[in-house]
């Protein structure tokens, strides 16, 4: 059982699997830190700070309080302003991924067109062209 166990943790998809969950852990850090500290400040500034995170519904007539914290310990609310700030946070943050996905892809077809365009442009080198010339000199019916 302990063989088994090395193999399956040696196979090249355990590892693959565990390097993705290390780096996509870094990368949802780097992205909350975009989200939050450079794309939510403009945001703010562009429409005025909104914040809906306070907005609710009281479903209790007992509730008074005008914040959400407080009208919570005071009972039951219907808070769909913290909705809709989660809401636009993820459309923003789905929005930046998609962007940053769609730069990757770019610059990979970029240069995967940069090869393909030095392999067909290269002319063979002088030792293989005498071989192709060989090649096709038998090719040919002799007369």
């Amino acid at each position: 059982m302990l063989n088994e166990f090395k193999t399956f943790i040696a196979r090249g998809n355990v590892m693959d699997l565990a390097v993705g969950v290390i780096i996509g852990g870094a990368f949802g850090l780097i992205v909350n830190s975009l989200v939050n500290d450079i794309v939510m400040p403009i945001v703010g500034v562009v429409f005025g700070g909104f914040d809906f995170s306070n907005y609710f519904l009281p479903l209790s007539s007992a509730v008074t309080a005008t914040s959400l914290a407080a009208a919570r310990e005071q009972g039951a609310v219907f808070a769909y302003g913290n909705f809709i700030t989660v809401l636009i946070n993820f459309l923003i943050l789905a929005w930046i991924i998609f962007l940053m996905v769609k730069g990757v892809n770019t610059l990979r077809a970029s240069m995967i067109r940069q090869e393909k365009a030095a392999t067909e442009a290269a002319p063979p080198p002088a030792d293989v062209a005498l071989l192709m010339e060989i090649r096709d000199l038998l090719k040919t019916p002799r007369a």
